[in-house]
């Protein structure tokens, strides 16, 4: 394997993939020389290119990681797969909806697997989640919200709906299996750029489930939290929970009888107890690359392939327009 793009996530892949039984990383390659120097001594016997294109060219590769500026994706995925080159490439897959069909339709006429990393798919909490959906335990989804904000870091390349809604995206429609149909969205460039550092994002799916999704540089608290609401119960996902990062409510909202009136009713609120099931963790960078070799021999790349990308880069499209609207309802690419 060979790694494009050294910089915060680069590293983390060398060392998952270095320590996958029948996988060796042979490259690395990245335009800054330093940061080439770094791989040299953390790993010593990784070459190193300045070009991703060097690479290619001088080693017998099996496939690719890419994690470098989201506006670079396209041209290297290109290149990778026209040298016959498998690719699990950092999210979003592209920054424009054409670049990511093009991606999806290259993927799927040449045969190779183009994973997208969409990591928080391969997270054990996100995961239990999926199945208690699956398996109705909250009975009918109503909504869904989400938070992830930090204080930072600020990326110079994305805004902040590209750099962390991706995220949610890509967890709300992995768990309702579907894409939102609509996105309303607003945000604001508060530090001065041309690029969101805050966002507000309402999706609406095909079911008529509505998620929101709350994205922020610049918030003093670190949040990472999905709440789903059911007919039945309800759900709470915390990914930095230090006790368990799923708490189940068995709550609701039920018809109650008036007593001063017998043929009248009231909603009331059912309190009921929280439970906090066991979910063995595992590093999600981790599980996405053991499944992305498991992917090389089975040809396909699972839940987060280039067609699955493709959706949330379409939602991603659609939240720009309507936040250059003024949060405008924008329908989502079919």
């Amino acid at each position: 394997m060979g790694v494009i793009g050294f910089g915060e996530w680069g590293p983390n892949h060398v060392r998952n993939f270095s320590s996958l039984p029948g996988v060796k990383v042979v490259g690395v390659a990245d335009a800054q020389p330093e940061r080439l120097r770094a791989a040299a001594q953390q790993f010593e016997d990784v070459g190193t290119y300045l070009t991703h294109g060097e690479m290619l060219d001088h080693l017998d590769l099996t496939a690719v990681v890419v994690a470098t500026p989201t506006s670079t994706h396209a041209p290297i995925i290109r290149d990778a797969l026209n040298a016959g080159v498998h690719v699990l490439c950092e999210k979003p897959v592209c920054s424009t909806v054409d670049d990511a069909c093009d991606i999806a339709s290259r993927a799927e006429q040449s045969g190779l697997v183009v994973m997208v990393g969409h990591v928080f798919l391969f997270n054990s909490g996100i995961r239990k989640l999926r199945q208690l959906l699956a398996d109705n335990e909250l009975g009918t989804v109503r909504y869904l919200t989400a938070r992830r904000t930090n204080l930072g870091p600020i990326r110079d390349d994305v805004n902040a709906a590209w750099d962390l809604a991706s995220h949610d995206i890509s967890i709300m429609n992995f768990l309702l299996d579907a894409r939102p149909v609509q996105v309303s969205a607003v945000g604001q460039a508060y530090l001065g750029r041309p690029l969101q550092d805050v966002a507000f994002l309402t999706l609406t799916y095909p079911s008529g489930v509505l998620a929101n999704v709350h994205v922020s540089w610049l918030d003093p608290v670190k949040v990472r939290e999905i709440t789903a609401v059911g007919t039945t119960k309800m759900v709470v996902w915390n990914d930095l929970s230090s006790i368990g990062p799923i708490r189940i409510f068995d709550k609701g909202v039920v018809r109650g009888r008036r007593y001063a009136d017998f043929g009248d009713f009231q909603l009331l609120a059912r309190q009921g107890d929280v439970t906090i099931p066991h979910v063995p963790m595992e590093e999600p960078l981790r599980a996405q690359a053991r499944e992305f070799i498991a992917a090389l021999t089975s040809g396909n790349a699972g839940v987060s392939d280039a067609r699955f990308a493709l959706g949330v880069v379409q939602v991603l499209a659609a939240a720009d327009l309507s936040m250059a609207g003024g949060g405008l309802p924008v329908a989502v690419d079919a």
